[in-house]
This record gives structure tokens, sequence and C-alpha cells, in this order.
């Protein structure tokens, strides 16, 4: 599994406080905000503002807060503020790398605050190009089975729909793995297929991952929830391997 989506399964087990929920509210805002701004008001026609809303709905957003956003992004609200995006490259600590996409409406600011954090945690800002090259861009769709589905007839399905790789996580949903600018056509066939998909996504996958001892994968995870805990910081990626994180839960709750 990746890094990213592991990390994301992790932090839904964890649980959110209604403080975290606020400020998850305020980062799919920003991206539909630009989402729309990018590409219009239709999420119909902009796939990207679709899987914004898709996401912010699944995150149970209220309709109003989601609208607003629409709003202010397609020029009807002058209220809405002009968000840059920047993604920070950097090394953290036990020389982990890391990609930290962010919507930033001051970028003295926001690069600030994540040199800071790296900076404290013993790591520190790459140039450009220097971690961007160990990932690679992917569509990340999180398949939830309904009662009788049989998992190998999704997998298959999915197979057929254009995925790259499908994983059974331990919860029994499906995680597919598409090529970046297949995402949509391999959701639109899922959907179509009568799927009930949980979250669609793009996303950067590591293409070597840095195996740490339990300790150091502790203080790495604590780094990226630092980072995460920045307003202006979207999503947070690095190429830790995660695939034995799971029995670090009871401690970082």
């Amino acid at each position: 599994m990746s890094g990213h989506s592991k990390w994301a399964t992790i932090k839904r087990k964890k649980g959110a406080t209604d403080a975290r929920r606020g400020q998850l509210f305020t980062k799919l805002t920003r991206e539909i905000t630009v989402a729309a701004k990018e590409g219009g008001s239709d999420a119909d026609t902009n796939f990207r503002l679709r899987l914004a809303v898709q996401r912010a709905r699944a995150e149970n957003m209220p309709l109003e807060n989601v609208q607003r956003a629409i709003q202010r992004g397609s020029g009807k609200d002058a209220a809405g503020a002009n968000y840059e995006e920047i993604t920070y490259e950097a090394y953290g600590n036990h020389g982990v790398a890391f990609l930290v996409q962010s919507l930033t409406d001051n970028r003295n600011r926001t690069v600030s605050e994540v040199r800071a954090i790296f900076t404290k945690a013993g790591g520190s800002l790459a140039e450009a190009g220097a971690v961007g090259w160990m990932f690679e861009p992917r569509g990340l769709i999180i398949v939830e089975p309904r009662k009788g589905d049989d998992l190998d007839d999704l997998t298959l399905a999915a197979i057929d729909a254009g995925a790259e790789d499908v994983t059974t996580l331990e919860d029994d949903q499906l995680e597919i793995v598409t090529a970046y600018h297949d995402l949509k056509q391999v959701q639109d066939a899922l959907v179509a297929a009568g799927m009930q998909i949980v979250n669609a996504e793009t996303t950067m996958f590591p293409k070597t991952t840095v195996t740490l001892d339990e300790k150091a994968t502790e203080q790495v995870l604590h780094l990226i929830e630092r980072l995460e805990e920045l307003d202006d910081v979207q999503t947070v990626y690095t190429n830790l391997d995660l695939s034995a994180a799971d029995e670090l839960m009871a401690s970082m709750s």
C-alpha cells in the first residue's frame, strides 16, 4: 500500500477531534475553491472539482460550505481569497523524502512555517527537483464492498476497467491504483459497474521506500502530523514504508 493511503487509514482509525475536523473543512474549502477557479463550477465537466466535492461529502462537510466554496472559486463571491499552489521538497529526519503540497495566500508565511517544522525535526527543505524525481503521480480509488459482493469479482472488474493494481485492505476495502490520467476513466467505469466508491484522488507514489525501526518511524509520523496541522498544507507525501505502522497506533493515540 502507498505511504499516503496507509497513513490515511491510520488517521481514520485514530479518529478526528472537532478541532481537526474544522481544520479539514478549511483544507477542503481551499481545494474546492481553487478547483472551481481553475476549471469552472460544473463538477460534471471539472474533474478536479468533482474529486474535491466527493471528498468533502465523504467527510460530511455541510453542503452550504461546499456551495459557498464553489461560488468563491467561480467568482460569484468576491470574498474569496487567491490561493497559490506550491509544492515543497524536503528531507525529514532519518533521511526520509517529503513532498508537501500547499495552497496558500501568503507564500512567505507558509515556507517559514514548513521550514521551521523540518528544522526542528532535524530535516531541511531541498532544492526543486531534489526529491520530486523519487515520486510518480498515480490515481487512487478506495471501494467499499457491499453485502454479498465477491472481492475477487470486484478485483477483476477493476482490472478490466483499467486499474494498474488492486489491493485488499484490512477492512476488506479495495485500494485501486490507476495511471494518473486514467483516474476519471476508471472511476466512471467502476461507478457504472455499481461499485461503492469511498474516495478517489490523485496522489504521489514513491518509486522506492525507506524502512525504519519502530522508534524512527514514529518520529517521522509525528513530523507528518505537525506538517498536516498547518492550515496551508493540503497533502504530505513521503517515501517512508508504513507497512508495519499499525503497531504504533496505541502510542500515537
